[in-house]
Order: C-alpha cells, then sequence, then structure tokens
C-alpha cells in the first residue's frame, strides 16, 4: 500500500503542464511545474520539509520538545506551519506586518505563533526578533537563506524530477528567485547534464537585489 504517514510525505513529484494557450504562436514548447500541488501550495514544501529532516538527522530539534523559529515573508512559513504541525513541533513566526489576514490565519489555523514587525523595517526587523526568541527560548532557527539542505533539496527533487519528465530535453530553465535555493540548485543539476540550457532568474521591480538593486517589499 501506498499510504503516507503525514502530509510532509507527500512533498514534491509535481507535475509538468503545456502552456498551450498562453504561448500560442511562439516556437517553443513552453512548460509550467505545478508546485502548488503541493500540500502547503508552493515550492517552499520542499524546503520546509527538507530543513526540518537535516536538523533531526543531525539532533539539533525532537518532535514534541524543540522550539522552531523562522524570520518569514512568504510561503517559507506556510511549509514549516504545515511540517511542524505534522510532525508534533512549536513554531514560532516573525513577519513584517503587511501579510494578507488570510496567510495570517492560515499560520495560525497550522498552530503557528506569529509575531509582526513594523512593515518598515523589512524583513532586518523580522530577523531580529527572531534571533531574541531562539535565544530567550533555546530555539531552532532553520535559517532558509543560509541552510544548505535549500539548494540540495532542489539539486535531489526538484531538478530530477524535471530532467525526468522532459526526457532531458529542455532548453532554458526560468526561475523566480527569493532565496536563491531553487535556481541555484536546479540550475547547477541541469547545467551539468546539458551546458548549453539557459538559466534565467526573474525578481521583483521593487527588490531587484540581483540587479543591483536594494531589497523591498513585493507582493509575489
Amino acid at each position: 500500500m501506498r499510504i503516507a504517514r503525514e502530509a510532509s510525505q507527500t512533498v514534491g513529484d509535481t507535475p509538468l503542464v503545456a502552456l498551450q494557450r498562453l504561448t500560442e504562436g511562439i516556437d517553443a514548447e513552453v512548460v509550467a511545474k505545478l508546485e502548488y500541488l503541493s500540500p502547503g501550495g508552493s515550492v517552499k514544501d520542499r524546503i520546509g520539509v527538507a530543513m526540518i529532516d537535516g536538523a533531526e538527522r543531525d539532533g539539533l530539534i525532537e518532535p514534541g520538545r524543540s522550539v522552531i523559529v523562522e524570520p518569514t515573508s512568504g510561503n517559507t512559513g506556510i511549509a514549516l506551519a504545515m511540517v511542524c504541525a505534522a510532525r508534533g513541533y512549536e513554531l514560532v513566526l516573525t513577519l513584517p506586518e503587511g501579510m494578507t489576514r488570510e496567510r495570517t490565519a492560515l499560520l495560525r489555523t497550522y498552530g503557528a505563533e506569529v509575531h509582526q514587525t513594523p512593515s518598515l523595517g523589512g524583513m532586518n526587523e523580522a530577523v531580529v526578533l527572531a534571533e531574541r526568541i531562539v535565544a530567550e527560548r533555546g530555539a531552532f532557527m532553520p535559517q532558509q537563506f543560509n541552510n544548505p539542505a535549500n539548494p540540495e533539496i532542489h539539486r535531489r527533487t526538484t531538478a530530477e524530477e524535471i530532467w525526468r519528465d522532459t526526457d532531458g530535453e529542455i532548453d532554458a530553465l526560468v526561475c523566480g528567485v527569493g532565496t536563491g535555493g531553487t535556481i541555484t540548485g536546479v540550475g547547477q543539476v541541469l547545467k551539468e547534464r546539458r551546458p548549453s540550457i539557459q538559466v534565467v532568474a526573474v525578481e521583483p521591480a521593487t527588490s531587484a537585489v540581483l540587479s543591483g538593486g536594494l531589497p523591498g517589499p513585493h507582493k509575489i
């Protein structure tokens, strides 16, 4: 029988779908990988599972006893909330004001403790608050921007799924960039196997860090 023990075990192996109507008249086959079909609704489910798996494997956390703390402004918080709820971890999230009521409500429904920081401080204030909570409560912070499990899970899973489902017939990868984990992990594997592949990063105009700008709020 193929029965998952808990929701985090169903993350990944998402399908590719051809964007036929959107690309009519273009001399190329454009496909999208439907990461929203993972249980938490985004590609961040992969790193949520990977970071918790890695910390458990290293003996840094234990279900029912450890507190997880992470500053986040997006889907990583939802991914961690899903994983922590499934495995019995207490989760504390710090995030800048401005997140939608629906998203905040979803985090709390999963059982996360949510702390909001002034939006003018951006992620910096959320990080400072998270670090203070870690020190006060002896908690563990996955640190999505610095955690090697982030790009590694995309090397092991996302890239392999794309290569398998396209039979290696891929000419370009276009990928949104937040932490950079997805494009780094997937891009590395695909380029190793087919050096001619073009890897294109897409970032919000209001937070164009890769283009030499400054980080800022955006609606992605």
